[in-house]
């Protein structure tokens, strides 16, 4: 029986890169998460969910390119929680639409969430996480060019702007996220991996332009929170060695001890599956008793052993 559970769902679960991204296709994707989640929702006492915004925040700050001579720019940190509020409602309308057809009195808050980093997080020095669509080699040399924006090749998929993105030491709004989730609110938070924060001199906190990973704020979360458990979602089944090659094999228990051999192997590309292994990894390695990664439409069935890739203590 697990009584508190973290769920992690990826951007690119919630925002495919297949969709142009409208307002309509987004509701139709969040109802479709909310019905892969209500399981989850009507098993599980206490639950946090938390999600990515790599897509949707890279098309803010391209919206915001494309129209700086008419609108200032807000800095990074600005759009990462324009990007909270506007995920976190689709999300939390689809709950509510769900729960509601099924008579349930539980009831989906979103809050948005503040993440503090430390100032000088090598990170900043080093931009490594990718957010927005995906560009052709030629365009991403374009925009490389006239922007100034420091493009990579992000798993064999094209080519995506990357910006800073440092590791997540606390959580401010943690006591509040505990509380609504004890009293059986469905909790939505820490989306994009949260607001990036640092601590000033005189004690209060300031924005900085960075996107913190999800799935490591995911795995402090579930770690601060107690949680039995981590639920990674994403959209392949189950995390596999060498992946795309004859040689693949999807992994369905596995030790930290042997997840951590296949990640010095360099089996996870660190833009696609390395994240939430080492989100994994974290988890287990402060306390965790058991971390999953799975296909967003299998959430009941990972939970309940049937589907995903189980990492587990040894």
């Amino acid at each position: 029986m697990i009584q508190r559970l973290v769920v992690a769902i990826g951007g690119n679960a919630t925002h495919p890169k297949n969709i142009r991204g409208t307002t309509g296709e987004q509701e139709e994707i969040a109802a479709r998460a909310a019905r892969a989640l209500r399981p989850l929702v009507d098993a599980v006492p206490e639950i946090v969910i938390t999600h990515g915004n790599g897509p949707v925040v890279g098309k803010i700050v391209l919206r915001q390119y494309y129209a700086r001579e008419h609108v200032p720019p807000m800095r990074l940190d600005v759009c990462v929680a324009h990007s909270q509020g506007g995920i976190g409602h689709l999300l939390m309308q689809g709950l509510e639409d769900e729960l509601v057809r099924a008579d349930s009195e539980r009831r989906v808050a979103c809050l948005v969430t503040r993440v503090v980093v430390d100032a000088d997080d090598e990170a900043f020095a080093r931009p490594t996480k990718p957010i927005g669509p995906f560009f052709s080699a030629a365009e991403a040399a374009e925009m490389q060019r006239t922007h100034g924006w420091n493009m990579v090749e992000d798993s064999g998929r094209g080519w995506r702007y990357v910006v800073p993105s440092p590791r997540p030491r606390r959580i401010l709004e943690l006591g509040l996220i505990a509380s609504l989730s004890q009293q059986g609110v469905v909790v939505i938070a820490a989306g994009g991996g949260g607001i990036p924060m640092v601590l000033r001199a005189d004690g209060s906190y300031g924005g900085v332009p960075a996107v913190i990973d999800k799935d490591l704020t995911s795995a402090l979360l579930a770690t601060e929170l107690g949680a039995d458990a981590l639920l990674i979602l994403t959209a392949v089944p189950r995390v596999a060695i060498h992946f795309g090659t004859p040689r693949q094999r999807d992994l369905e228990t596995v030790t930290a001890t042997e997840l951590v051999g296949y990640q010095r192997e360099g089996q996870f590309a660190e833009g696609s599956m390395g994240p939430k292994v080492k989100a994994a990894l974290r988890f287990l390695a402060a306390g965790g008793k058991r971390a999953i990664i799975a296909h967003l439409d299998q959430a009941a069935d990972a939970i309940a052993g049937k589907a995903g890739t189980h990492v587990v203590a040894g």
